[in-house]
C-alpha cells in the first residue's frame, strides 16, 4: 500500500480551514483502519483521528474534537482530514497511516503503538496570522 498525500490549501490564518487527503494505491482501503497523526519537532507524535472500517466509527483527540473530521471515499480509495477553525497550536507535520489491525483505533493515540503498517509522507500545516 502506498499513500499519495496532498494538502488542499497553503498557509492558513487562525479560524481558517484546510483539507488533507491521502490517496492509497496497491490495495483497497476497505481492508484497513486508518488514522491521521501530527508531530511537532521535539514533541511526541499525536494521534489526531481514526476511522474504523468495521463500523465506520471515528475517534478524535480532545484537542481537535468538533473541529476536525476524518472521512474516506471508497471509490477514490482516499482518506481525508477536514480541519476547521484552525488554531496556531494545530501547526505541525500531518501524515496519514493505515493498519490491518481492526482494533487500531484503540491504540493509535499511544505514541509508542506498533500497529501502524503503512504511513504517508508528512505534509506541513502552518496556522499563523
Amino acid at each position: 500500500l502506498r499513500f499519495s498525500c496532498r494538502r488542499w490549501g497553503g498557509l492558513v490564518q487562525p479560524g481558517g480551514s484546510l483539507r488533507l487527503s491521502c490517496a492509497a494505491s496497491g490495495v483497497s482501503l476497505d481492508y484497513y483502519d486508518y488514522a491521521w497523526f501530527r508531530q511537532v519537532p521535539g514533541k511526541e507524535r499525536e494521534g489526531v483521528s481514526c476511522l474504523s472500517r468495521a463500523d465506520l466509527s471515528t475517534d478524535y483527540a480532545d484537542s481537535v474534537q468538533g473541529r476536525f473530521t476524518i472521512s474516506r471515499n471508497s471509490a477514490k480509495n482516499t482518506i481525508y482530514l477536514q480541519m476547521n477553525d484552525l488554531k496556531p497550536e494545530d501547526t505541525a507535520v500531518y501524515y496519514c497511516a493505515a493498519s490491518r489491525n481492526s482494533l487500531y483505533c484503540r491504540y493509535y493515540r499511544d505514541p509508542h503503538e506498533t500497529h501502524t503498517d503503512y504511513r504517508g509522507k508528512g505534509t506541513l500545516v502552518t496556522v499563523s496570522s
